[in-house]
């Protein structure tokens, strides 16, 4: 994707930081929080929010505008409600889907709605201040691209000139979110069944049918969403890893006694998964990390340019940060982090300490890396803080998970913070209005997704890690804090030559991915979607396979409509059922 131009910045009589502004902001990154949360403890990850919330707070306002109500939504007012809404909607990534309720898996501490709130609400603060400080290098002197900033400066400046173009997809935004809503509700209701794939193997103790490995079409839209996302490439991994994984290597490990099978009519994901989560976990860090150290030109120029230099012009004219106020906020950010991670979780003040100045270095490397390739490093992020306190605090859990969590959490929302002022720089927009904006959006995200994670899994030992939550990010953290709590001498049986036979898998491929030309890397298998594939029932990578088939049919065949609509349609059946299932686990709450 071609960079635009830059725009000049809007002049002060320019409405940005409005109070419909943020109050749309916020109230749609407070919804759409709920559906990234969903989707993460389904399949590990959320899904960038920018351009659906657009979408959204233009129609609302546009709405009103027909009705005679309120006066026109400018485009300043809805980049700096997008900026809101999709800091709110990204606070998942703070903890909510992994070091959190792995921390509760291993330790039974549950954080009360408020202080969970006010937790994950801090580590986004990090790092929101961390991008703010970035902006300049990164965005005004090394001019990165960010992908998904120029995506939605693109979609808005587009839905501004053609206002029908931008009518039309938000119409097909809802139309598939409310049949997505419509399938699930249909599901939860009438107990639609999967539709399992015929056939069976023999086994040393008996038969296994291809249900039992979990090899079935689910009814559900959600995962259809997710494949058309993510890619091909993905996609066909994910089914080769379901395949490997579900097809041969759970049978292997069924015959030789290395875990038990379950009742014959049911899917046996719960006893095997605890076993296939070591390679699958393997998998996927190992060429997370090898892709990390491949980036060492990113991390160079990362520190290089993180030196900075004087004051800029912006600051001289008044509409971005003055530098002696961020090292203010940085300071302030910091104290704040340490006093809660010893509050909340009893970790030492000076290994606290050790791990905000870590999460300051990892969030720069997120940011460079994020920028130049769309793709935010966060868990090489966390497991690289994980390794680290492995030896800093040996045996600790707590802090080895809650000190990854500032890491991980803080470097994801950094990333989000500077595509979101990537976008503001192309269209204008000021970046101070912005960074209030992801502020308030994050609160709003923190407030209600902690509220949401608390009623969707109000018991996380014996909720996650089945069918149902497959949680695969909470696998791999609970995994690494594992090992460096208990040792691997708890593993199962069979499990640490998995590992070893995994992670080489996994560094191979990510060498070979990021060694080979691109005409060959297409064809070169995701390491961390086949690793994923072992994590996650077999029917989600099925289904996320077809999502991505249908999309690059689509593609071929309809590209112009293909590039007006795909996307949002997409992200219509993810937001659809996401918010259908949370609206189910409301209901389940209050029933009993």
């Amino acid at each position: 994707m071609a960079d635009l131009e830059a725009s000049a910045p809007a002049s002060a009589d320019v409405a940005q930081l409005t109070l419909r502004a943020v109050a749309s902001g916020m109230v749609l990154g407070a919804v759409l929080s709920l559906c990234n949360i969903y989707s993460g403890l389904k399949i590990g990850w959320g899904t960038n929010m920018s351009i659906t919330a657009a979408l959204l707070g233009y129609a609302f306002w546009q709405l009103g505008q027909r009705l005679g109500k309120t006066s026109p939504f400018g485009i300043m007012e809805n980049t700096v409600s997008q900026t809101a809404a999709s800091a709110g909607a990204s606070i998942s990534s703070a903890g909510l889907v992994a070091p959190i309720p792995a921390l509760t898996m291993l330790t039974g501490q549950t954080l009360a709605w408020q202080w969970l709130s006010v937790w994950v609400f801090s580590v986004a603060c990090v790092g929101i201040v961390v991008g703010v400080g970035l902006r300049r290098q990164m965005l005004l002197v090394d001019k990165l691209p960010f992908p998904f900033g120029i995506a939605t400066a693109e979609t808005l400046k587009e839905m501004y000139a053609r206002g029908a173009e931008a009518m039309a997809r938000v119409r097909a935004l809802l139309l598939a979110g409310g049949m997505a809503a419509a399938v699930k509700s249909a599901e939860e209701l009438l107990k639609l069944p999967k539709v399992p794939v015929p056939g069976s193997m023999k086994l040393a103790s008996g038969t296994a049918t291809l249900k039992n490995l979990g090899f079935a079409f689910e009814p559900g839209l959600l995962f259809v969403g997710v494949g058309a996302l993510i890619g091909p490439r993905a996609c066909v991994s994910l089914l080769l890893g379901a395949a490997v994984g579900w097809g041969v290597i759970a049978p292997e490990v069924l015959d030789r006694g290395w875990a038990m099978a379950g009742k014959p009519g049911d899917v046996w994901f719960g006893p095997l998964v605890k076993w296939m989560l070591w390679p699958g976990v393997a998998l996927m860090v190992s060429s997370s990390l090898t892709s990390f150290l491949l980036s060492a030109r990113s991390i160079v120029r990362a520190f290089a340019g993180a030196r900075g230099g004087g004051r800029s012009v912006a600051e001289a004219e008044g509409y971005d940060f003055r530098r002696k106020r961020f090292f203010s906020l940085l300071a302030v950010v910091a104290l704040v982090s340490v006093v809660l991670q010893v509050a909340l979780f009893g970790i030492r003040w000076y290994v606290a300490l050790f791990g905000v100045g870590l999460t300051f270095v990892l969030a720069i490397v997120a940011g460079r890396v994020s920028g130049e390739t769309g793709i935010t490093p966060v868990g090489a992020m966390g497991k690289v803080t994980q390794l680290s306190f492995g030896a800093v605090a040996p045996g600790d859990a707590t802090t080895n998970l809650m000190a990854a969590n500032v890491t991980g959490g803080a470097a994801s929302q950094c990333a989000d913070m500077l595509h979101d002022l990537k976008a503001g720089h192309l269209l204008g927009a000021w970046p101070r209005p912005q960074a209030i904006a992801q502020v308030l959006g994050v609160l709003a995200g923190a407030l209600v997704g902690s509220a949401a994670y608390l009623v969707l899994v109000p018991d996380p030992k014996g909720m996650l890690l089945t069918k149902d939550w497959p949680a695969p990010a909470v696998a791999q953290w609970k995994a690494v804090a594992e090992v460096f709590q208990k040792g691997i001498e708890t593993m199962p049986a069979g499990a640490l030559h998995a590992i070893a036979i995994a992670a080489a898998v996994g560094v191979v491929l990510a060498i070979a991915e990021r060694l080979s030309p691109p005409k060959v890397r297409r064809f070169v298998p995701s390491p961390a979607s086949m690793g994923l594939a072992l994590v996650v029932p077999a029917y989600y990578s099925i289904m996320m396979f077809l999502g991505g088939v249908i999309a690059w049919l689509v593609a071929r065949r309809f590209k112009n409509w293909s590039d007006r609509f795909l996307v949002v349609i997409a992200s219509g059946l993810i937001a659809g059922e996401s918010l259908a299932g949370v609206a189910f686990a409301i209901e389940k709450m209050f029933k009993g």
